[in-house]
């Protein structure tokens, strides 16, 4: 068994951060899926929807659930699954590195693993010294 990863995110940003991943991991070594909340979508519709997601990421271990935005509707809804029953850790500011450093402990359980997420996004931060 192994932690399901759902990618909670503003329209077309969870794919394109999915074939990123591939492009650099041609095998992912988790499942990985994105649920992309339109901008006139229903919460509540949307939310039905990604619970069904998460249901079937989590094999037993639970559900990383990255999310754009902090306080936006996609994070919002990742939030909410747990009060639906879904066993969860969610961290916003998803970026390519912190997708990226949890397919590279994809062995660690899932609170590790929230933390791996935070550190991978923290450290994929660089500022120039120009």
């Amino acid at each position: 068994m192994s932690v399901g990863v759902l990618l909670m995110t503003h329209e077309a940003v969870g794919q394109a951060l999915i074939s990123a991943a591939h492009h650099v991991l041609p095998k992912l070594p988790l499942s990985v899926e994105a649920v992309e909340v339109p901008p006139s979508s229903d919460p509540d519709v949307m939310r039905t929807l990604t619970a069904k997601h998460a249901r079937e990421l989590d094999t037993g271990d639970g559900v990383l659930v990255l999310a754009d935005l902090y306080g936006a509707t996609p994070c919002n809804i990742g939030l909410s699954l747990s009060a639906l029953g879904v066993h969860l850790r969610c961290v916003s500011g998803l970026n390519l590195p912190m997708l990226l450093r949890v397919l590279n402990y994809a062995e660690k359980p899932l609170d590790e693993l929230a933390e791996v997420a935070a550190s991978g996004g923290r450290g994929g931060i660089f500022i120039d010294h120009a």
